[in-house]
């Protein structure tokens, strides 16, 4: 089997690779500090899309105003055009106001045209705004941490990657194996290199400094966008550094129950993520291919024939995916024996890669909450 061992040998030189040298992006160490003082506390506007979210748009806003933050503290809602009653969802506090969107803007993505929308309502107040999704129950600590993390290290975008839902038994399975792929492809250390050119966000929880947004151009630089939080987490390290990580407490109240739904979501932007490129899909099947499912197949055919150097090559490489995949479990309250389905996971999500690419081949192209982008 030469062949086989020889893309044995070269996932487990990828494998050690990516252990040693890539940023130390498995660690999944990136975490927010406890809050320190501030002599002034800036203002905050935390700006809501919202579109049919009535289940859990309420919770969101509440997480919001029940924030332990010293500064003032302001909550726009936009009702993204629902049918299922989320403005009333959304309930009523003198620091929320609830809007009404106006109809898609020809050349929007749906989102970030609500967005927009929630940013010109907030005003030009100096301050920073805070753009989360309408299914984030926010720790009553995080806008305060946020908002510490960008003054005390003059950032102009403070990000988490909030805690997904890991309940049902697709999620346990796909749910940090998607976490660590993202981490994979942005590592967390190299976004928060100033000196590095990597730049991603979560567009579940960015702080964005209003007078950089402003300064590059504003929502509108980026309204084609549809995978947006990366978009902008470009657009502003251009202009200063920009920081990533992980939260504990700040959690995602979308719930993944089947396959369908993580499908839907990967499928949606994956063969965006590759810039429509059919080269692109080819080198990411194959590098799934090699990286993730040759180690066990590698080791299962080399226990079967008693080749020892093929199963050990096997062996060790998926030991070091383990080893790899091991703090990306642990955050999620997992045993490390879930390594063993990375591969599984690894595999539905190549064919979910394949499925975006066949549904822009189709020209459904990405879609959302009813809506399709080309």
């Amino acid at each position: 089997m030469p062949v086989l061992f020889g893309a044995a040998l070269l996932s487990l030189s990828l494998w050690a690779g990516m252990v040693l040298v890539h940023r130390g992006f498995w660690r999944a160490d990136q975490r927010l500090e406890e809050a320190g003082e501030l002599e002034t506390w800036p203002r905050v506007t935390a700006v809501i899309p919202a579109r049919d979210e009535a289940a859990t748009i309420g919770r969101t806003a509440t997480s919001l105003l029940a924030q332990d933050y010293p500064g003032e503290l302001l909550v726009i809602v936009v009702d993204d055009n629902s049918d299922d009653g989320t403005a009333e969802a959304a309930g009523s506090d003198p620091r929320l106001r609830v809007i009404a969107g106006q109809p898609l803007a020809e050349g929007w993505t749906g989102k970030l045209w609500a967005v927009s929308q929630g940013v010109r309502e907030a005003g030009e107040a100096p301050g920073y705004l805070l753009l989360t999704d309408a299914d984030i129950e926010h720790d009553p600590g995080n806008v305060k941490r946020l908002v510490f993390k960008a003054e005390a290290e003059g950032r102009h975008l403070v990000s988490l990657m909030v805690k997904l839902r890991c309940e049902s038994v697709w999620e346990r399975m796909l749910i940090p194996a998607f976490v660590f792929f993202f981490q994979k492809l942005y590592p967390f250390p190299a976004v928060n290199d100033p000196h590095s050119r990597t730049a991603a966000a979560a567009g579940g929880c960015m702080l964005v400094r209003r007078e950089t947004l402003a300064q590059a151009g504003g929502i509108d630089a980026i309204r084609s966008e549809v995978i947006d939080d990366c978009a902008l987490a470009r657009l502003l390290k251009k202009r200063g550094p920009i920081w990533l990580g992980l939260a504990t407490r700040t959690r995602s109240l979308r719930a993944y129950d089947g396959l369908a739904e993580i499908w839907g979501m990967v499928a949606r932007t994956a063969y965006v993520q590759l810039r429509h490129s059919v080269p692109a899909l080819a080198g990411t099947v194959a590098g799934m291919a090699v990286i993730y499912l040759v180690p066990p197949l590698a080791f299962a055919v080399g226990t079967a024939l008693r080749d020892g150097a093929l199963a050990a090559t096997g062996l060790f490489a998926w030991l070091l995916m383990a080893l790899a995949y091991g703090p990306t479990l642990a955050l999620y309250g997992r045993s490390v024996a879930w390594a063993v389905a990375l591969p599984a996971a690894a595999g539905l999500y190549t064919l979910m890669t394949v499925s975006s690419a066949y549904r822009h081949w189709r020209g459904r192209g990405a879609a959302w909450k009813g809506r399709h982008y080309g």
